[in-house]
């Protein structure tokens, strides 16, 4: 194995090393935060579900659910490994607000819809504002930079439920061209092209108002880095020798100050799993958003300890492959990882 390789490797491995142990604090975290509330949380569970459904739950439902929340007079290291076990299981808990529901089981119909919308709609938004960012950056003070880099200051400072709701009021309320919410035609055959035009139907207003409003943060991001970058002595070395402006933005200019964009990007993407809760309430999309605030309007901590799970897992992971991904864009970042080794 060559030297270069050796450090490659340890660097990987340092990496990996660090997420590991976010991921084991993250689930550790979310162990302990119910348990830390005062009082008995299995019991409070059973209480609540016992006035919901108006009759005492069975014996075994009550020691089923105690096995999964643990009680006051119980080892914390016995319910931390009982825990750790239903974890790899696969096994979150049942829902208490969808009694006998279990988490995983809700978590698993929302999330494609969540991945669907908000995963087209932050890949879009990237690409949009990325592309037009780096075009702004590498001819400041044009026409077209004039026009829209106040035009994304402007949209990065509105709040988005106010885009969403005058896009809703318009749009679907006035001018009829979209439906009021939902995701998809509940009166089509879930087999039928019928059915998934109506899904695109009902997504395409949420994901035009998330595009608008996302747009104006990476093209001014992209813009500024690129504004920066055109300054620097590798860009203007390449345009000394005479190459092609369009090779000099997209080969020199606009890579190196894409590097932070990816970073934000990797954020986002591991942001998706828990969903736009405004967007998914405004629209009534049902994606993990929405499965998030009814968890928390019915008081349905199973379910919030699994989406909270999910989200933290899915951030670790997407800023887990942006750092590789890093390091094969950026060689800078190979050279200070093999110093530090």
């Amino acid at each position: 194995m060559s030297s270069g390789t050796r450090r490659r490797a340890i660097a990987f491995a340092r990496r990996l090393r660090f997420y590991v142990i976010a991921a084991w604090s993250a689930v550790t975290l979310n162990f302990l935060i119910p348990r830390l509330m005062p009082g008995d949380p299995a019991q409070a569970v059973v209480q609540q579900l016992e006035v919901k459904n108006g009759q005492n739950l069975p014996p075994q439902t009550v020691e089923a659910i105690r096995k999964l929340l643990g009680g006051v007079h119980e080892n914390i290291a016995v319910q931390y490994w009982h825990y750790l076990g239903n974890l790899f299981t696969g096994n979150l808990g049942i829902s208490t607000g969808n009694f006998p529901t279990r988490v995983t089981t809700l978590i698993g119909t929302a999330l494609p819809w969540t991945m669907l919308l908000m995963g087209v709609s932050t890949v879009l938004a990237f690409l949009i504002g990325t592309g037009i960012g780096a075009l702004c950056g590498w001819r400041p003070g044009t026409r077209t930079d004039s026009v829209l880099s106040p035009l994304s200051t402007f949209l990065a400072a509105v709040p988005y439920f106010w885009v969403a709701l005058f896009a809703l009021w318009l749009f679907a309320f006035r001018l009829g061209w979209f439906p009021l919410a939902g995701g998809h035609d509940p009166d089509a055959d879930p087999s039928s092209p019928r059915y998934w035009l109506s899904v695109l139907h009902y997504g395409l207003l949420p994901a035009l108002t998330i595009v608008f409003s996302s747009c104006g943060g990476w093209l001014l991001g992209m813009r500024n880095m690129t504004l920066t970058t055109t300054g620097e002595d590798f860009v203007l070395l390449a345009r000394a020798k005479g190459l092609s402006n369009t090779r000099v933005l997209f080969r020199y200019a606009a890579r190196n100050a894409m590097l932070p964009q990816l970073t934000g990007f990797a954020l986002a993407l591991g942001a998706i799993i828990a969903g736009s809760v405004l967007t998914e309430t405004v629209f009534t999309y049902p994606g993990v958003g929405s499965l998030l605030k009814q968890a928390i309007d019915n008081r349905d901590y199973p379910l919030m300890q699994g989406i909270l799970l999910f989200t933290t897992l899915a951030v670790l992971v997407a800023n887990f492959l942006a750092d590789s991904v890093y390091v094969l864009v950026d060689p800078r970042t190979r050279a200070q990882g093999g110093d530090a080794s």
